[in-house]
């Protein structure tokens, strides 16, 4: 009873210390997000001029952050963001693999001695950091790596308490695998995917394998196939996340899942010779058993099986990047065959550049905002083109069709309204600087504004419709000057995307406010002609209504546009 009371709290001790490890990690590459903040953006697009520069640059933010699965999702949103190319963000992926064997050295070093003692005067340099506001996201960091170290600490001493290695039950269990058989080294490795995929965590399933090899249980061979088993599973995150996203963010994370399956399949072929070149490397003695030396020769040499699963990992990953960085371009037009297009109205019925919980850094979601923004003018126009082509069109059943088209890009834009807005306002419960806080209030107007131009739209279809089921037309001179009050006001809304897609400070109103006083001036002539036309029995008073209605939705347009570009460059209003 006392043998199972104590098994007990040596298990959740081990559980305890893992949920410890996996926080640490979350909190410290949280923190480094934060302290990088919009310079994560600059960085990925400054580094990644070719592949070699991508995949360094994968090796450095994740060897900073300390989670591949981080850097992989962001270069993912980037992708979606329209920030990094398909080929760019595919370098970056091969890099955050090796980056992140950086995870397993560390591991590997807290299983050689006890580090528990380093980090209490962390916890303490932490917490004064933390009440200290101006520093609290550099005591958040110390935070996550004391908390990091503690829980590798407490998982090495929970592994000696357990004894593991005298464990007559679970070396029977482990020992009922053939070794030398194929099929167990799937079997593991199966395993260690799934658990990956349960835990969400690499890290926590490597270091339960350093436990199980430093204390003799699992043979070596078993150990690395979990560990190869790791390096599918932690692809499913990129994936899950991207299965919301757009097409190109969903190849950036197949391509991150084919880059590992490939490992996996080439390591399999020479997985026996691949394994003991890197134990000769770390000087590990795979041959070696219980019974052939002394229990402390024994001990001394399976101390460095945690070294030898670093250094597998950091193999595998270099090899597995030299053979691929050479086929980046092919790799991307395969990623291209296996995930194709959607078609435009599909695309354009869901949010493309931001995805709820995709991003944790505020800066950075503000800019995926931004983009999605920016998206969501040129759908406008989009949709503008539409009802362009909607009063040229004569065949009734064409014209029922694009009609219908057009109702349902309305829906889109309400949508899309509604789904920034809400993701704006989490954006906006975190920490924020008075000039993201104000970037958000514009940018709330800017999509309010969008929308009403996609209201205007639908309205300039209904009275298009409207004559459609009167049986009236209007004559040649009204589609004249209707084409060109239609022009212009395609001309505006040209004008404000050119000004959404580019810096801030190179844009002015000056050629928006050219365009609406070009506007103005023509609903103005149009009005006093068109009185003047039914006066003279040209059309009939309903036709005459009718054609004002356009030309007046138009205006209205205008004034929209005027009113998205004052937004987005930071102008107060201007009522007429």
């Amino acid at each position: 009873m006392e043998d199972s009371q104590s098994y007990l709290m040596l298990t959740f001790r081990l559980l305890g210390s893992l949920a410890l490890l996996m926080y640490g990690m979350k909190t410290m590459s949280d923190a480094l997000q934060k302290l990088a903040g919009p310079q994560l953006r600059h960085v990925l697009g400054a580094m990644t001029t070719n592949r070699f520069t991508g995949m360094l640059t994968g090796v450095g933010v994740t060897a900073a952050v300390q989670s591949s699965t981080a850097t992989t999702v962001m270069t993912v949103s980037f992708v979606s963001a329209g920030l990094l190319t398909l080929a760019q963000a595919i370098s970056v992926i091969m890099g955050a693999n090796i980056g992140t064997t950086l995870t397993a050295w560390i591991m590997s070093a807290g299983f050689s001695f006890n580090i528990t003692d380093f980090v209490y005067p962390a916890f303490l340099i932490a917490i004064i950091l933390i009440y200290r506001k101006s520093h609290r996201v550099v005591g958040d960091f110390l935070f996550g790596i004391a908390f990091m170290f503690l829980g590798l600490g407490t998982l090495r001493q929970t592994g000696i308490d357990m004894n593991i290695g005298s464990n007559q039950a679970v070396l029977s269990f482990f020992s009922s695998f053939d070794p030398q058989s194929f099929s167990t080294t799937l079997l593991f490795l199966l395993i260690g995917g799934i658990l990956t995929m349960c835990v969400q965590s690499s890290a926590a399933v490597m270091a339960i394998t350093m436990i199980l090899c430093s204390s003799g249980v699992l043979p070596i061979y078993q150990g690395i196939a979990l560990v190869m088993g790791e390096n599918i599973g932690t692809t499913v995150t990129s994936n899950i996340v991207a299965l919301s996203a757009g097409t190109q963010a969903r190849r950036a994370a197949f391509a991150h899942m084919f880059f590992n399956l490939f490992g996996v399949c080439w390591i399999l072929i020479v997985f026996r010779p691949f394994v003991n070149i890197v134990c000769d490397l770390v000087n590990y003695d795979v041959t070696m058993t219980k019974e052939s030396v002394s229990n402390a020769v024994f001990l001394k040499n399976s101390a460095k099986l945690s070294f030898v699963l670093a250094a597998f990992h950091t193999c595998f990953n270099l090899v597995n990047t030299g053979i691929l960085i050479w086929f980046i371009p092919q790799i991307e037009k395969l990623v291209c065959y296996v995930i194709k297009s959607k078609n435009e109205d599909e695309e354009d019925s869901r949010l493309q550049y931001i995805t709820a919980g995709i991003m944790k850094t505020p800066e950075i979601s503000v800019l995926q905002a931004q983009k999605e923004i920016t998206l969501f003018g040129v759908r406008i126009q989009r949709m503008f083109q539409m009802v362009r082509d909607l009063i040229d069109e004569r065949d009734t059943d064409k014209f029922a069709k694009l009609y219908s088209r057009i109702e349902k890009y309305e829906g889109i834009s309400d949508n899309m309204e509604i789904e920034i807005a809400n993701y704006l306002e989490q954006v906006s419960d975190s920490h924020l600087s008075d000039e993201t806080k104000q970037k958000i209030r514009q940018m709330l107007r800017e999509i309010g504004e969008i929308e009403s131009i996609g209201d205007a739209c639908y309205n300039i279809a209904r009275t298009m419709n409207r004559r459609l089921q009167s049986n009236k037309d209007f004559n040649e001179t009204q589609y004249k000057e209707l084409h060109e009050m239609i022009q212009l006001t395609d001309d505006a809304l040209t004008q404000m995307n050119h000004v959404m897609q580019g810096r801030r400070e190179d844009q002015s109103l000056k050629e928006t406010f050219r365009i609406e006083n070009e506007i103005n001036a023509m609903r103005d002539r149009l009005k006093a002609q068109n009185i003047q036309s039914i006066n003279e029995h040209e059309y009939d008073y309903a036709i005459g209504t009718m054609f004002v209605d356009l030309i007046s939705e138009c205006e209205k347009l205008g004034d929209y546009v005027v009113n998205v570009v004052q937004a987005r460059l930071g102008k107060p209003s201007v009522e007429e």
